[in-house]
């Protein structure tokens, strides 16, 4: 499934991610969108963020799935909004499990798919990114009041993961999805 997960500055990149399940994600997504109008968002919390990667994806899906095959599935529940002061992402930070994702960052960024990123990893769903830099303070306000209306669940199981490319301007698409202890993946 083609879904937008960032800009183009991404082109021919590779990332893995925990799609965030029913209604919170649709609620995330309208949320992303009152934000940023011209996204099309798909709420996910990212486990490897994008990188380059030139190796041979079937190898790397085994990577994966071999990493994976050990790790059991676990909660996170998000917490409050945030910004990053330098890059203007407002995100979702986590409030519970985010010493899990940090493991689930630290095993795959092994072998094949270690890559070293601008930023130091930090566990989080972005909301938005991508508008004027004299915008961030209303949106994020406008983020703090809409996220406080929520009224359901925060908290969701990580248990699959989804290895993503972004082959085409601003649209990514699954090319596996890896099962936390399973040991296997599902296409």
């Amino acid at each position: 499934m083609d879904r937008h997960l960032g800009s183009g500055r991404t082109l021919n990149h590779f990332a893995l991610v925990s799609y965030i399940p029913e209604p919170l994600a649709s609620y995330l997504d309208n949320l992303r969108r009152q934000l940023t109008p011209e996204c099309n968002p798909h709420a996910h919390l990212t486990i490897l963020p994008p990188r380059p990667f030139r190796g041979h994806v079937g190898s790397a899906v085994e990577g994966l799935v071999a990493a994976a095959a050990d790790l059991a599935p676990f909660q996170v529940t998000l917490g409050q909004i945030d910004v990053f002061p330098v890059s203007n992402v407002i995100f979702l930070g986590i409030e519970s499990g985010q010493e899990l994702v940090k493991t689930l960052n630290e095993r795959f960024s092994e072998g094949v798919l270690e890559h070293e990123c601008t930023y130091p990893f930090h566990p989080h769903v972005t909301i938005a990114q991508d508008f004027e830099e004299q915008d961030v303070d209303a949106h994020l306000a406008k983020a703090r009041q809409i996220w406080e209306a929520w009224k359901g669940s925060r908290t969701f199981t990580v248990d699959r993961l989804s290895f993503v490319h972004h082959a085409v301007l601003d649209h990514w698409a699954d090319l596996a999805t890896v099962s936390l202890g399973a040991g296997q993946t599902v296409a």
